[in-house]
């Protein structure tokens, strides 16, 4: 075989083999997000743990503490609420306003790093949803996302278009 020939051939073979490979790498590839939550005052414990929750529920996000943060958290006394500003990044308030109404810490702090995640509120009523945030029940202390909450997560960080309106802030009441 000449050798312009070979030269093409072994061109489109290591073209075809990067084509049928690189969605498996890409979905491989686990996304860093680091999040300061210096500034969320006694709902630290409940930030990591819900850091924590995420971390076990989505295969392509890792959420770990750290600076330059990609979001923060910030404990106020006004209503939970979310500003995410594209995929991965914004600010979160950890109100206090829920909490002393009885809402779960973990469940708002899993359910505010949703909205960063990509995900708009679904105001469903039911504790296994955990972005129907304050339409479930005050008893609710489910902090773990659902399989489609985990699933949409996933597509969002695999090139998907997030549901969630960047640029607005999600008050959940």
């Amino acid at each position: 075989m000449p050798n312009p020939l070979r030269l093409a051939l072994s061109v489109v073979l290591t073209l075809a083999f990067l084509l049928a490979t690189s969605p498996a790498q890409a979905a491989s590839l686990v996304r860093v997000l680091r999040y300061d939550a210096s500034r969320a005052a006694e709902f630290r414990g409940a930030v990591d743990q819900a850091a924590q929750i995420w971390n076990s529920s989505v295969t392509n996000v890792r959420l770990v503490a750290g600076t330059p943060a990609h979001f923060v958290v910030v404990a106020d006394n006004g209503w939970p609420r979310a500003l995410p500003t594209s995929l991965g990044r914004g600010t979160i308030w950890m109100g206090r306003q829920a909490t002393s109404q009885g809402y779960h810490p973990v469940r708002i702090a899993a359910h505010e790093i949703g909205h960063i995640l990509g995900l708009p509120d679904r105001r469903t009523g039911l504790c296994s949803d955990l972005m129907s945030g304050s339409s479930a029940p005050v008893s609710c202390a489910n902090a773990n996302p659902s399989a489609a909450e985990r699933a949409e997560v996933e597509r969002n960080f695999t090139g998907s278009t997030p549901l969630v309106e960047f640029g607005r802030l999600h008050v959940d009441r």
